[in-house]
């Protein structure tokens, strides 16, 4: 038992802190919610912090809001493992069935369904406070993202393109970071969210080439076994869209050129993991879909350089 408590994830991002230092009884827990894999959180925060650099510089402030960027990154650790808690509750027959997934707190018996939607529960709770501490619009906003979010884990059976479904459930915060600062919505925080639901198609398609092989056996649809041997060209379509909608947002919130350059050297990182792709290489797959985070990390650099130069440049020479 003690054996099957302490399994790890197979891509659990090696040396993290759940697999060798937490205590064993909390680490199935912490597994559930994925926090041996930040690169979730990751890509699901980035979305938001790109909004509120672009809405800063939109408003013409200097840093993007602090508070809110410290809340999104809290909403967004307790929403991605509220999220994989449902996934993997929904799901835990078909993990069963994968190699990379079998191993999984619950598709491998180390927490009963009911412990499960307790601690998914737990953590929607934390997901909801932060929620609450946004203006109304953004409130009403935020419980919309349910949608997507609920019927994603059904995707799989019935359509080739959950990945999209994922992309407009993990882009969301690309519209709650204008909502959060301005109180409704606007262009450029529709161009951003078009730009990071393209972005989430590329990337998931990517992260989806590990288990082609076992989906097929298993029945589980993707956008990678869809488009086989032509993969990499689709990736580069989603990426291409993601570069076109990305520029849109930056035109349209008036940004200045260390975001053009920034969104630049963005698009460039992601169409070298296109170009990069290897369906037989699983391990290689992993890897360029977790360089996502230094892809978006660097647009967001950009973008918040951006708005405070354009803030701080007339103060000196005006």
């Amino acid at each position: 038992m003690n054996d099957l408590m302490d399994r790890a994830i197979p891509d659990a991002q090696r040396g993290n802190w759940v697999d060798h230092s937490a205590p064993q009884w909390s680490r199935p827990y912490l597994r559930l919610a994925r926090i041996d894999r930040p690169i979730g959180w990751w890509l699901l925060v980035l979305p938001c912090w790109w909004s509120a650099a672009l809405v800063a510089i939109y408003q013409g402030k200097s840093v993007p809001s602090l508070s809110d960027l410290a809340l999104f990154l809290i909403g967004a650790v307790a929403m991605r493992g509220a999220g994989s808690t449902y996934n993997d509750i929904v799901d835990r027959d078909l993990d069963a069935r994968v190699a990379r997934t079998r191993s999984r707190p619950i598709a491998s018996g180390q927490i009963g369904v009911k412990a499960a939607a307790l601690f998914c529960a737990l953590q929607c709770l934390v997901g909801l406070f932060v929620l609450l501490s946004f203006n109304h619009f953004a409130i009403g906003l935020g419980f919309l993202s349910m949608l997507p979010v609920l019927i994603y884990p059904f995707m799989k059976r019935i359509t080739s393109w959950p990945q999209a479904v994922l992309g407009l459930a993990f882009s969301w915060g690309a519209l709650m970071g204008w909502a959060t600062a301005e109180g409704a919505l606007a262009a450029p925080a529709l161009w951003l969210y078009s730009a990071a639901i393209a972005w989430t198609m590329g990337y998931d398609t990517i992260y989806a080439i590990q288990d082609i092989e076992d989906d097929a056996i298993a029945g589980i649809r993707s956008t990678a076994r869809l488009f086989g041997a032509k993969t990499p060209l689709a990736v580069g379509i989603f990426y291409g869209i993601t570069t076109i909608f990305t520029f849109a947002a930056i035109f349209a919130a008036g940004a200045g050129w260390i975001a053009y350059g920034a969104a630049a050297m963005f698009s460039a990182h992601l169409f070298s993991q296109a170009l990069r792709i290897r369906l037989e290489d699983g391990a290689l797959a992993l890897r360029l879909f977790q360089s996502n985070r230094n892809a978006g990390l660097l647009l967001f650099a950009g973008l918040a350089l951006d708005a405070a130069v354009r803030h701080v440049l007339p103060t000196l020479f005006g």
